[in-house]
């Protein structure tokens, strides 16, 4: 077997998604054979040892698992903490498959959010090239001009760039607020915070309520369930252009 790229090997396994196996690895907590490795690396998975945090990464086939969740208010988007905070592993009950989540939601945003050991789905979701439609609510203070909307809606400037053009309308108004839809094709760090805030817009609550096909609908908040073959292959058809030339299911 030819080596292939370590964060792709990790990925692959389930253990996480390909962006946070990046992370790892440039903190210096992925080994190969005993030896801390960087990015860009190469491994053969047949008979080199490697390890994540000092855990031996499994390469056997695990049950694939497509969960989606409606994440409350007031949880963070990790699979552990060490400073006492709520996190979405304690709403995942009944769960053997080591998932974690497709992109993060803050701690004081709420909403849908999938999660998943696949890790190529989970990629291509995250990936900005497939341009994977995410629908969000967000209420702010007062009302909001038309020159802010389009502003929204063309690009703003934030810490990590200039946002992509994406679809901002009014879904309410009244007198102290306003509820506006965004829909954006991009997951930058906090960004629609992040983007309402360089239009000096402020954020009282913000709630995801679709990534692609896949819709919040009735669920309450800790809930969740595995996604429909019908919501997963929609969702995949979406992801990979190509479904004979990607490895898609691993069913």
């Amino acid at each position: 077997m030819e080596k292939v790229r370590l964060q792709k090997i990790i990925a692959d396994s389930g253990y996480c998604s390909r962006r946070k196996a990046e992370e790892f690895i440039e903190q210096g907590l992925v080994k190969v054979n005993g030896h801390p490795v960087k990015l860009g690396d190469k491994a053969n998975p047949s008979i080199d040892l490697i390890t994540v945090n000092g855990e031996k990464l499994s390469l056997e086939a695990e049950n694939l698992r497509y969960i989606k969740l409606y994440k409350p208010r007031g949880y963070i988007t990790t699979m552990s903490d060490t400073h006492g905070r709520k996190i979405i592993t304690e709403l995942l009950e009944g769960i053997p498959e080591r998932v974690y989540p497709i992109g993060r939601l803050d701690k004081d945003s709420e909403g849908l959010l999938l999660l998943t050991n696949d890790g190529e789905l989970a990629n291509g979701i995250m990936h900005p090239s497939k341009h994977i439609k995410k629908r969000y609510r967000v209420t702010v203070k007062n009302q909001v001009d038309d020159d802010k909307l389009t502003t929204l809606a063309s690009g703003v400037k934030i810490d990590s760039g200039i946002t992509m053009p994406c679809t901002v309308s009014v879904l309410a108004e009244e007198e102290n607020r306003t509820v506006l839809e965004f829909i954006i094709s991009e997951g930058k760090n906090r960004q629609i915070r992040k983007m309402c805030e360089a239009v000096k817009l402020d954020v009282i609550r913000l709630k995801r309520s679709s990534v692609g096909n896949i819709k919040l609908g009735m669920m309450k908040p800790g809930e969740w369930r595995d996604l429909t073959p019908a919501e997963l292959k929609e969702l995949k058809a979406q992801v990979f252009s190509d479904l004979q030339s990607r490895r898609t299911g691993k069913r």
